[in-house]
């Protein structure tokens, strides 16, 4: 892990290694960059993120789920969600980055945030 790290913003799409619950194995998946990069990953080359997702027709949604609409711009090729199942992750552990949130996707994005952290 040598490459050198750069800075993500908020709200960016990045592929990640997601681990599965027993910690021995991960999956390629994409992630949303949860925390200000002038605040947080710039300091410490690491961001808070949350999972995305792909949508199940007949899967269970969380309360806190979010379909994104924006596919395109998130850089995103099937329907997918983003789940608050958040974690911290070093930037040199990214592979790609995606896309990026917008229009109703961010809208909707920040107001979950708010809704859950009472914000």
């Amino acid at each position: 892990m040598t490459k050198p790290t750069r800075t993500y913003d908020l709200f960016e799409v990045v592929k990640v290694p997601f681990p599965f619950t027993d910690l021995n194995t991960a999956k390629v998946r994409p992630a949303l960059i949860m925390s200000s990069a002038k605040h947080f990953n710039a300091k410490i080359g690491m961001s808070i993120m949350s999972m995305i997702t792909s949508v199940k027709p007949q899967g269970d949604l969380w309360p806190s789920d979010i379909l994104i609409q924006n596919l395109h711009s998130a850089g995103l090729q099937t329907p997918s969600l983003i789940r608050f199942k958040l974690f911290t992750l070093d930037h040199r552990l990214i592979i790609d980055r995606l896309g990026k949130l917008t229009g109703s996707d961010l809208k909707h994005t920040q107001k979950k945030l708010a809704e859950i952290f009472c914000l």
